[in-house]
């Protein structure tokens, strides 16, 4: 059977541009996925190419790193898939950043490393990709960023279910002008979160309902089992996997389901949020200089890019000699940009228990905006 493909592009805010060609309608919906629904409208060439094939095997003796979950040729560098060590991705890592070809197999249930490719590009075209959610509440866009499961979801979701605007959550991405604009990523959503908002969970689908219905039940179960069963290799197995159950206690919403339609996804940083979760259940807010809130997430920028900078230890290993401009600068880039793009901006520091009360949390960034 012949399978129609066609060209799709995505506009990044200007900051990253991303070319799908040779592609099904399913390979285009798992970058859409990944990407979100950004404009499809670019008028230059593209940063990043991802041009699909039938087969990305290689054309020569292909030699594993670790746990083959990586390879190279004499030609390139390639991403397996792990399950039968079949390349699925030619991936040339010294080039990202720069305009680049990135080659998939058809059938990828998402393109690896896409996101962080766009934002080392994002990074390379002036602007900064930032961990953090953002909204426009009572007139001010608020950008809030902290540590990852820090608090930022918690308080985009308590914002913006209370009429405050969605512009984005997980990626952030700020320009030198003062404006900030996000992707809009699926949201994760716990149970407690649920127990918040429950004009959300009476919107789940029937699947979803079920998960969080039955993998509570598990962990129920185990602390039911007498002692001499809990001894038992079985039980002791039941009692292994109830945090790793535990773990999956949660659903994946893209925000169109919980907010509606999404506005531009764009606006001003007025005022930062630095999100702390601590022990206790007592609530704080303080100033904070915005110079230690640069400090402290190009840390937790780093960390985010931890996958890709072993992936380009991998790489070097494979080819010696091989570098990566952008790569190779991108933590200082990052910490001067970061420093200058949030320099006198008003900043506060929230400390807050966890799990937190939605109402209680944006009451504290009320009391500061």
């Amino acid at each position: 059977m012949t399978v129609r493909t066609r060209i799709v592009d995505f506009d990044l805010h200007g900051l990253a541009t991303v070319r799908v060609e040779n592609a099904a309608e399913s390979d285009i919906q798992v970058v859409r996925r990944q990407l979100g629904p950004l404009p499809t409208i670019v008028d230059r060439a593209p940063d990043i190419t991802i041009r699909f094939v039938d087969t990305a095997e290689p054309p020569s003796q292909l030699r594993y790193i670790g746990a083959r979950d990586a390879g190279w040729t004499d030609e390139a560098f390639y991403i397996l898939k792990s399950r039968n060590q079949r390349c699925v991705v030619r991936f040339p890592i010294e080039r990202i950043g720069g305009p680049c070809e990135i080659v998939c197999q058809r059938g990828l249930a998402e393109i690896p490393f896409l996101i962080a490719t766009v934002n080392l590009t994002a990074l390379a075209n002036g602007g900064l990709p930032l961990h953090a959610g953002a909204f426009a509440l009572d007139g001010q866009g608020v950008l809030v960023t902290g540590w990852s499961k820090g608090g930022r979801s918690e308080l985009l979701l308590a914002a913006t279910t209370s009429g405050a605007r969605y512009i984005g959550d997980g990626w952030v991405y700020l320009k030198a002008d003062g404006s900030m604009h996000g992707i809009p990523e699926p949201i994760r959503l716990w149970d407690w979160h649920l127990d918040q908002l429950p004009t959300v969970r009476a919107r789940l689908g029937r699947l979803d309902r079920l998960k969080l219905t039955t993998l509570p039940a598990a962990g129920r179960a185990e602390a039911r089992l007498p002692t001499a069963v809990r001894r038992t290799s079985a039980g002791r197995f039941l009692r292994r996997a109830v945090p790793i159950i535990d773990a999956q206690r949660h659903v994946k919403l893209p925000p169109e389901r919980l907010f509606g339609p999404l506005p531009p996804l764009t606006g001003r940083v007025d005022h930062v949020l630095f999100v702390i979760s601590a022990a206790g259940d007592r609530m704080s807010v303080e100033p904070i200089d915005p110079a230690e809130v640069a400090q402290r997430m190009t840390a937790s920028l780093v960390h985010e890019r931890l996958d890709l900078a072993g992936l380009y230890l991998q790489a070097r290993f494979a080819f010696p000699g091989l570098s990566n401009p952008w790569l190779d600068v991108a933590e200082d880039r990052q910490a001067e940009r970061l420093a200058s793009f949030l320099a006198g901006r008003p900043a506060h520091v929230i400390t807050h228990p966890y799990p937190v009360e939605f109402a209680a949390f944006l009451d504290a960034a009320r009391s500061v905006l």
